[in-house]
């Protein structure tokens, strides 16, 4: 009997700024097949050789508007003045193919997506310390003082959802990191609401067994 058929659904990333979740989502699109980014809605305007439908997709503030009364995205947030989301057709389609959803979000995002579907793995990544986390966002060079202090006080506040997450990795080892989550989303897979067709096949071994009961052993007990 061939394996069964199971249900994909969307892998959520979430973590304080310097942890490296960014860096684990990409190479889980790039080492794993059946991984996929969604492709955001913005209303950013293009850089440089992006294009629409393929890097963003690119709309104006009133289509963004639109979307969100009509319970179109999954999840939004405004970054820097520009409005930021993840479509739910975007979801659907990856489910459609088989492919798993990776979403590198924030914490607000992340809840937003697991009262959009239930369906949802939730993985928050820590710090392997906060000396590490210092580290990191020091090691830059881009940002200012004043930056990485509100860095590291929004990384406070995100800390405290981590127990409300459906796991939790720390980001010590990059590879061993990468290959915890991977193991969490086999391990998700299984999960008996996840096999697709499993009352009927059940049902069709109950009732094969049943057969060979009445034909094979029916005088047994007698």
């Amino acid at each position: 009997m061939r394996d069964l058929d199971r249900r994909t659904f969307p892998v959520v990333l979430a973590a304080p700024s310097g942890t490296g979740k960014t860096t684990l989502a990409r190479a889980l699109v790039e080492r794993f097949e059946d991984f996929r980014f969604s492709v955001s809605v913005t209303t950013r305007p293009a850089r440089g050789t992006e294009r629409d439908g393929v890097d963003y997709h690119f709309v104006r503030r009133r289509e963004f508007r639109r979307m969100v009364d009509q319970g179109e995205l999954a999840e939004w947030a405004e970054v820097h003045g520009q409005l930021y989301g993840t479509p739910r057709s975007e979801l659907d389609a990856a489910a459609e193919r088989g492919d798993y959803v990776i979403l590198d979000i924030d914490v607000q995002g992340a809840k937003q997506v697991r009262r959009c579907t239930q369906e949802a793995v939730l993985i928050f990544l820590l710090p392997p310390s906060v000396e590490a986390l210092l580290e990191r966002l020091q090691g830059r060079r881009t940002e200012a003082g004043a930056e990485v202090a509100r860095r590291l006080q929004t990384a406070m506040n995100e800390l405290q959802a981590a127990p409300r997450f459906d796991h939790v990795v720390v980001n010590d080892d990059f590879d061993r990191c990468l290959g915890r989550i991977r193991g969490i989303v086999e391990s998700e897979a299984l999960r008996a609401h996840r096999a697709q067709g499993l009352p009927e096949l059940v049902e069709e071994m109950r009732a094969r067994i049943g057969r060979v009961l009445r034909e094979e052993y029916a005088n047994t007990n007698g």
